[in-house]
């Protein structure tokens, strides 16, 4: 039982807003070291940040996130150079796109569902990301964090305004995401949460998640069985 009273299995589902980084494609892998080894050390060098505490948040949050809490050892600009420099290589170079992707976005289609891509990402990577796996036109909507002029995850504020973008309740929606942040913004803004448990983030905690699940073909299988 969720918490608007009703079975997650009973609720008309009406789209699926689905993270980019760790859901779509796997650059978490890739960010997870570049935070750790990289930026963090580079940002905080006195402090030993868990790379969990900002995976989820867009980068410029990070940056605030960091300063407020810790101090930071580099400027905003230098901060901001690495992230886009990187961001480009992982894109570009490395990341794979979610096993089965296409025939599942395709069968949402079929279905009637709106599919929605929700990131924390700016578009500039998101548009990489779309051309580089032929997914553009595969999305009813490709929503950024920095659409809005509001607090990033783990607030719940870029699902509230996807759901609107939709034209769904945000009840009967479902969120795709992999990371603590990610969850728990979905979990806040009422939508049924389908938390992907990835290699990239260790133990995480999860909870808030009405569904977990640990491979691309248990994601496939989740989302398809909630919106049947």
């Amino acid at each position: 039982m969720d918490p608007s009273g009703s079975p997650i299995h009973d609720r008309d589902m009406q789209a699926v807003l689905f993270d980019m980084d760790g859901v779509l494609v796997n650059s978490e892998d890739y960010w997870t070291e570049f935070e750790a080894d990289d930026i963090l050390p580079a940002a905080v060098p006195d402090a030993d940040v868990d790379v969990a505490e900002v995976t989820g948040m867009n980068y410029r949050e990070t940056y605030d996130y960091l300063e407020a809490e810790y101090g930071t050892a580099i400027s905003r600009e230098a901060f901001e150079d690495r992230f886009e420099e990187t961001a480009r290589e992982i894109y570009r170079e490395h990341v794979e796109a979610l096993d089965g992707l296409h025939d599942l976005l395709a069968e949402l289609d079929a279905r009637g569902v709106e599919r929605a891509l929700v990131s924390s990402s700016p578009h500039e990577w998101i548009s990489i990301v779309l051309e580089r796996f032929e997914l553009e036109g595969s999305f009813d909507h490709v929503i950024s964090a920095e659409d809005i002029d509001a607090a990033g995850k783990p607030e719940p504020d870029v699902f509230e305004y996807a759901a609107s973008e939709v034209g769904a309740p945000a009840e009967e929606c479902i969120v795709v995401e992999d990371s603590e942040n990610g969850v728990e913004a979905g979990a806040r803004a009422g939508a049924v949460v389908v938390a992907y448990r990835i290699d990239a983030h260790g133990d995480l905690d999860l909870s808030p998640a009405d569904e977990i699940v640990d491979s691309p073909a248990e994601l496939r299988e989740t989302v398809l069985e909630l919106t049947e």
